[in-house]
């Protein structure tokens, strides 16, 4: 397939200079580099870590917290 790449000059230089040196086809560099950087699985500088977020509380009296509609009154201040 065909295609049009911009790639910075000192890259392309790079590749140029590799194909010859290898006596292969600035496309075969091309390809295994991207092939190779396809394959490799993408690994984040640090594992995420879930943090939950506590809060201290009460129950207050005359909350039922099974009442889904009375609790968002309650918490919008309107009950």
């Amino acid at each position: 397939m065909r295609t049009t790449l911009d790639i910075d000059d000192h890259v392309l230089r790079a590749a140029k200079q590799l194909a010859a040196k290898e006596g292969t086809t600035l496309t075969r560099v091309v390809e295994e580099a991207l092939r190779e950087r396809v394959a490799r699985p993408r690994r984040s500088a640090r594992p995420f870590r879930l943090r939950l977020l506590t809060k201290k509380g009460r129950l207050i009296p005359g909350v039922n917290l099974a009442d889904r509609d009375a609790l968002y009154e309650r918490m919008e201040g309107r009950g």
